[in-house]
């Protein structure tokens, strides 16, 4: 749309501005943006361009690198520039990385093991050890997982059994409840 309209203005027709953006329903203050964003963009400030072609070395060379670690490459490089300003240039130059988040499925419920009804729905909890829940979790590491499992008193919401393993397997639940039945056997809950 603000094409049309730069066109048109340029070719001096008989319409004003307000006119071709009344007639194409945007705003004049959006064509004036659109203009002054052109017209940066194709500056050729020779220093502007030494200076996006170092980022895009940077860039290749360090594939990971955010603007804040290209920041300071630049900085080694003795280039003196602000942060935002390579946000900036890099965000234009579509140069921005992408974190790859890792992810991991914890739950199978494809499995021919029984599927219990949630008891604890409902319930109304007045007093200790009256309702126990269980849940199981994943603790996101550099590189991998840790698991905990854990059995909470719901009343006082205390941890009353834990477990940490680098297995996610029914191992892990039993010692949960076997922690909880030493905790018992000492008598401190």
């Amino acid at each position: 749309m603000y094409m049309l309209i730069d066109k048109e203005t340029i070719s001096e027709t008989s319409l004003s501005l307000a006119r071709l953006c009344l007639s194409l329903s945007v705003s004049r203050s959006g064509y004036y943006d659109w203009k002054r964003h052109k017209t940066s963009s194709l500056s050729s400030d020779p220093y502007e361009m030494e200076l996006r072609d170092e980022i895009q070395k940077i860039v290749v060379e360090f594939t990971g690198y955010g603007y804040r670690r290209v920041t300071k490459e630049l900085h080694r490089r003795e280039y003196p520039i602000n942060a935002k300003h390579v946000l900036r240039l890099m965000r234009e130059d579509n140069l921005l990385c992408l974190r790859k988040r890792l992810f991991k499925s914890t739950t199978d419920s494809n499995h021919p093991l029984p599927i219990y009804p949630n008891l604890a729905k409902g319930t109304s909890v007045t007093k200790l050890n009256q309702l126990w829940v269980a849940d199981i979790t994943y603790i996101r590491l550099e590189r991998q997982f840790l698991y905990l499992a854990v059995i909470i008193d719901v009343f006082s919401r205390k941890c009353i059994g834990w477990e940490l393993d680098w297995h996610i397997d029914t191992q892990l639940t039993l010692n949960a409840s076997a922690s909880l039945v030493n905790l018992l056997a000492k008598g401190l809950h």
